[in-house]
């Protein structure tokens, strides 16, 4: 594997986990307006503690390249069932947006899935590199 695609494997791990490990942290910082908006869209409150531990060890796991290919799995089946969950008012522009944004993400982790990390990873921590 070249230079150019060992250090975009990482910073596309980095750019993907960012969002999930942000927003995991500003759930955390504001539990109680998010347990009021999960119960709003007829999503069990109760979810939220594993739904902060998936945004926020997931991304990291994510982010070091451990156990990539399973995490960055469950990561895109979390971004569809969000999608799926949250985004479907068609008629607001914004929510057709975040939907899109899901399934692009989705695809990212998929990628992931394919492909493996990537050299700098602790995936690949024993592997010898080109």
């Amino acid at each position: 594997m070249n230079q150019l695609q060992a250090f975009s494997a990482l910073l596309g791990r980095l750019f993907l986990a960012m969002i999930f490990i942000q927003s995991g942290l500003s759930k955390m910082s504001d539990y109680a307006a998010t347990q009021g908006y999960m119960d709003a869209m007829g999503v069990s409150s109760a979810l939220l503690p594993l739904v902060i531990a998936l945004e926020v060890l997931g991304g990291i796991a994510i982010v070091i390249g451990f156990k990539a290919r399973l995490v960055a799995l469950a990561m895109a089946g979390f971004s569809l069932l969000s999608a799926l969950l949250f985004h479907t008012n068609f008629s607001d522009q914004t929510q057709t947006i975040m939907l899109m944004k899901n399934i692009a993400i989705a695809g990212g982790f998929l990628m992931i899935v394919a492909h493996g990390a990537g050299a700098y990873a602790l995936d690949n921590r024993n592997a010898v590199q080109d």
